[in-house]
């Protein structure tokens, strides 16, 4: 029998979001106004929402590694509002969006974690 492929290393889609999104919210300050607050708060917050889906994809057991993104993309989301830099629209609305897609995928993509890890628990 052979594996659905989204349970295998590197082939889930929505872990590939979740890289795509961290290195759109790292680069992000190449195109958006930012101070150094926003920038360095979407290029730390992005670089470890991209390792996530990283380690995600290569280890699709992981449970743990979808709520990592839920947080993480919360933490983006409201960044803009703790760090005050919502009149930075640029650097806001990306914050927003990204963060906001990033939990969005991690919240869907937790019953598929869930779901592996059940699968390679009753392997051993």
């Amino acid at each position: 029998m052979t594996e659905p492929s989204t349970t295998r290393a590197w082939m889930r889609p929505h872990d590939w979001a979740e890289v795509v999104l961290g290195v759109v919210a790292v680069l992000s300050f190449l195109w958006v106004d930012t101070d150094n607050t926003a920038m360095w708060t979407m290029i730390v917050l992005g670089a470890l929402i991209a390792l996530d889906g990283l380690l995600s994809l290569a280890m699709p057991g992981l449970v743990y590694g979808e709520g990592v993104q839920i947080v993480l993309g919360a933490l983006l989301f409201i960044a803009p509002w703790v760090l005050t830099y919502t009149a930075m629209n640029g650097a806001a609305w990306s914050s927003w969006i990204i963060g906001g897609l990033t939990l969005v995928i991690g919240a869907a993509a937790l019953p598929v974690a869930n779901a592996e890890h059940g699968r390679m628990a009753g392997q051993h």
